[in-house]
Parts: C-alpha cells; structure tokens; sequence
C-alpha cells in the first residue's frame, strides 16, 4: 500500500508540473488555428466587397481651439451594418458605447505585458492617427477625424472591434509614403471574448484592411521580441533562423498595420524597422514608428527587426 501510495503522490507532482505547461501550448495550437481561420474569413469577405470607403455619415467641425472634432459619426457602425455584415456571418453588432456587449474586454494586456484600456476610437488605438504631420514634408500631411469605433460577434464565437478611415486612399507606390492614409479598417479581435487570457499574441490580435478597391487584408503576428538594429540581409536571416522556423520580415501592408497597433505589440516607439520587400539591388523598405513613413534605405543601413508569423 505505501507503495502504491508513493507511486500516486510521484504521478500528483508530475502531472502538477507538466500539465499547465502542457494546457498551454494546446491553447496555442486552438488559438493559431483559429486566427488563420479568422483571417481566411475576413479577407474572402472583403474580396466581395466593391469599396471599403466612404461608409456612414462622417461630419467634421472645428471646436473653439481650432482643433477638429465629429460632429455626427456613423461611419463605423454603418460600415459594419451595410459592409462587412452583408458578407460575413454576424450574431450581434454594437455602438460605440456598449462594445463590451459583443464580448469585448473592458482592458487587454498587450505582446510586451503593459495593461491598457480597450480603445473606443482611431485615436486610442494610435494618436497619430488623428491629424498627424510629418515634420519637413508638408506635401505630405495627412489629417482625418477621429472616428468612434463599432463591434461585433461573429457565428464562429469571436468578438471584434472595428477603427475605420472612411477617407482611406491607394496603394503605397510613390518612393516614400504615410501610411496611415492607406488603411481603411483596423480591427482588434479575440478569440474567446471575454474569457481571458485577452493577451495579444494570445487569445487577441488585429486584421487590417487597406485601400478602398483592390483591398488587401493583413494580419501579422510579431515576434514576441523586436530585433536588435542590423543591415538588411541580415535581418531576413535572423527571422527565417527563429526557433519555430515560421517568422519572416513583414511586407508593406504589414508594416503599416503594425504601426497602427504598435502601443500593443512594443514598448519601442520611435526609429524604424525593416520590412521584407527590396525596391532594387541596393535599396530595401523601411518603416517609420515615431512617424508613419515609409521610405528607402541603403541594404547596409541598420535598423531594427520586427518577425512577423507567416
């Protein structure tokens, strides 16, 4: 019986040590599966969709300090009632005032572990969002107001919150660009409500729609730790040499939805990072953090490294 009784109280410590770790990663394997499925969706929904721009009323006025401010904002509800739920499968949508009754937490733990609260509006999610200027490039200046967010429960269980720019305009072509003006929808989803961890990386991240026709969606999923500075060449091969072997640098549009979310995914907000795309022999991509441009920099340039999951 002693015996017996060793051997149970050994199985008990065994079993108590590895079971979280093993409850762990198969939470990470049903989350992975479930975001790929998420974006698979999202990204035939809006191939069926003729614009992403110019939805709901969008009425802009200037209060008594100059600054812009809505006067009446539909835009996001309306983009979700008469756009994405005409060609997905929707339970529930709410305004700006009751997303969490679609599920959404009322705080979200970001990648590099800060707390904040979940944002009702472009301007949370990011400020430069709302009349940014990019110093010395005045050509450049891009301004839009500062629209409320809308949410909304899909068939499949998750709950998402959409940040609109009903003036999005096209494709990142010219030889430097400000991004923001590019990305018609920003969405911060997750995967379970409000069930927890609600921890980006985890059971939450963001899908990104840019361009009003022609849209492209995008999802990335940073490596948890952003890369020191280094060339170009470099900084391809330390993404392909992670350990799970899955991370690359991000393409354009990529980069430009993790300057979006970038308060989520680091605490390093200011400089550059590469993304993955050459313009020629010499020359690659660069993403701006402390500014929203994008821009050519010399290969042997060193900046820093942002994987991104395929």
């Amino acid at each position: 019986m002693a015996e017996i009784l060793l051997s149970l109280t050994i199985i008990g410590v065994v079993a108590a040590i590895t079971l979280p770790s093993l409850t762990g990663n198969i939470n990470e394997r049903t989350w992975n599966t479930q975001r790929k499925a998420l974006y698979a969706r999202f990204s035939q929904a809006i191939a069926l969709m003729p614009s992403l721009n110019a939805y709901g009323t969008l009425t802009e006025g200037v209060d008594s300090s100059g600054s812009t401010v809505v006067t009446e904002d539909t835009a996001a509800e309306t983009f979700v009632t008469n756009g994405l739920a005409k060609v997905l499968k929707i339970n529930n949508i709410c305004d700006n005032e009751h997303l969490q009754d679609c599920g959404l937490p009322e705080k979200l733990t970001a990648l590099h572990g800060s707390q904040y609260d979940f944002p009702t509006d472009n301007q949370s999610v990011n400020a430069m969002l709302v009349n940014a200027v990019w110093e010395g490039h005045s050509s450049d200046n891009y301004s839009h107001a500062n629209v409320k967010a809308a949410a909304f429960e899909t068939v499949n269980g998750e709950s998402i919150a959409v940040f609109y720019n009903p003036s999005c305009t096209s494709g990142m072509n010219e030889e430097s660009y400000n991004v923001q003006s590019k990305v018609c929808m920003m969405s911060i989803y997750d995967l379970n409500g409000t069930k927890g961890p609600n921890t980006v990386g985890k059971d939450m991240g963001f899908i990104g729609a840019l361009y009003p026709s022609d849209s492209v969606v995008v999802a990335p999923m940073p490596y948890v730790q952003l890369g020191e500075a280094m060339p170009f060449e470099d900084a391809k091969s330390y993404c392909k040499n992670l350990s799970s072997g899955e991370y690359r640098l991000p393409n354009l549009d990529e980069a430009a939805l993790i300057f979006v979310f970038k308060k989520y995914l680091s605490d390093y907000n200011s400089g550059n990072f590469w993304t993955g795309i050459s313009y020629d022999a010499d020359y690659a991509w660069g993403q701006g953090l402390g500014g929203d441009r994008g821009h050519q920099s010399l290969k042997t340039t060193s900046k820093r490294v942002w994987c991104v999951q395929r």
